[in-house]
């Protein structure tokens, strides 16, 4: 069983979309945005793929930064080496924990490897040639059945940690890529430093990936949401999907979010998903036993798809409408013990309403330390009684506004706010 970093359990991830982050789309441009983000709150930066980017078979102006051309380097349109040391080494003197995206499943077309070691690749019968992956023209599939790949693969993982200090890897498509790998990987890579792990698999349907990661995406949950939204499900499925989450255990944390780089651009804004549930779906990604995922500009909010393969800046506006909001959920994530994720001191209680069918509640607990929630997920105001004798509160009785919430902590209610 891996040792989690015990760093992990307080932290929140904010995505980087460094193409879309600025005019420049630079890593030298992005540095500048480390004081507004460390002020906010975020704990973990998480950067998109950086390597060179395959030209062969390339989609729109500038191609996929998920189709990689070399597995060292950074590509020129985000910068240099030293740029990215750089800009390491002021993140982590910020505070800052930084990770980097890992696509061990495929490469581009033109990736030096198919010139040097095509035999580290799969190949198609039909054609003769390189294995295309699941249907996208721009990527071929490696063959982990190759050792001798598989030792060239983590070498190269090796080398962005000697090289820059990164402190954990988000490793695409991980259940894509066969299990032993990472069980090779991690105890390698490890052994250079603890890394935080974060895989993009939901272990509801790979539970044998979660004893090797530390924390794994929720997708059913993302799902579920806005299905619950758009058909107005009954709230009792949420509830139901969260329980069954819970009976996986405590080895994998979840990581929850609204929005990432493949929703947002391929179907959807938050908005376009959840629409008024979305700041309500935000509280609960903060607040419920896990880890945060805050996607690049959802402080705005942002409110278009960007797209992937061309450059389409970040409609930047000068003013960050929700920062104020995820400052104070940050903060109340990083400080108060309740909310330490993977904790066997933290417990998580669903509350008891007289408004079950509309109201969805609970309480944290870690000794001393809690955190009251409640959410309203429904589009009509809700006067309500928390019917619970288990846990004492001062105030049982309350009113929400449609999709609107209530958080407080305890004791002596240190803060409290609401939508």
């Amino acid at each position: 069983m891996h040792k989690r970093p015990e760093w992990i359990s307080s932290t929140n991830i904010y995505e980087v979309n460094v193409r879309q982050y600025t005019r420049e789309g630079t890593l030298a441009a992005f540095e500048k945005e480390l004081p507004r983000l460390r002020q906010m709150g975020v704990e973990t930066l998480w950067f998109m793929p950086l390597t060179p980017i395959a030209q062969k078979n390339k989609k729109g102006t500038l191609g996929s930064y998920y189709a990689c051309a070399d597995y060292r380097g950074i590509d020129p349109e985000f910068g240099t080496e030293a740029d990215l040391k750089k800009l390491i080494d002021e993140a982590h003197s910020m505070g800052f924990k930084v990770i980097i995206d890992w696509v061990a499943n495929h490469t581009g077309w033109d990736h030096i490897w198919t010139k040097n070691h095509p035999e580290f690749y799969k190949i198609d019968e039909t054609t003769n040639d390189f294995k295309m992956a699941s249907g996208m023209e721009d990527i071929i599939e490696l063959d982990h059945a190759n050792p001798r790949m598989k030792a060239a693969m983590i070498d190269a993982m090796k080398w962005w940690v000697d090289q820059f200090d990164i402190d954990g890897f988000r490793c695409d498509l991980s259940s894509w890529v066969p299990l032993d790998f990472w069980k090779r990987a991690r105890p390698e890579l490890d052994a250079i430093k603890p890394l935080f792990w974060l895989g993009e698999f939901d272990e509801m349907e790979s539970p044998a990936y979660g004893e090797l990661f530390d924390a794994s995406y929720s997708w059913k949950w993302m799902h579920k949401t806005e299905e619950f939204y758009k058909k107005q499900l009954p709230l009792k499925e949420l509830i139901q999907l969260l329980k069954h989450y819970d009976d996986l255990g405590p080895q994998c944390i979840r990581c929850w979010f609204t929005s990432n780089h493949d929703e947002n651009s391929w179907n959807g804004t938050e908005y376009e998903k959840y629409g008024e549930m979305a700041p309500a779906l935000a509280v609960f990604s903060m607040t419920w036993d896990g880890i945060p995922l805050i996607y690049s500009g959802q402080e705005l909010p942002n409110l278009k798809r960007l797209q992937f393969f061309n450059k389409d800046e970040i409609d930047w506006r000068g003013k960050y409408e929700l920062e104020d909001l995820y400052r104070e959920l940050l903060s109340l994530k990083k400080n108060n013990p309740a909310l330490k994720a993977g904790d066997m001191h933290v417990h998580t209680m669903l509350l008891k309403t007289n408004a079950a069918d509309k109201i969805f509640g609970f309480i944290r607990t870690n000794g001393e330390d809690k955190l009251l929630v409640l959410l309203n997920l429904s589009p009509a105001p809700v006067l309500f009684t928390i019917l619970d004798d288990r846990i004492q509160l001062a105030k049982t009785e309350y009113e929400l506004k449609p999709w609107a919430y209530v958080i407080e902590e305890f004791p002596d209610s240190r803060r409290k706010f609401a939508s």
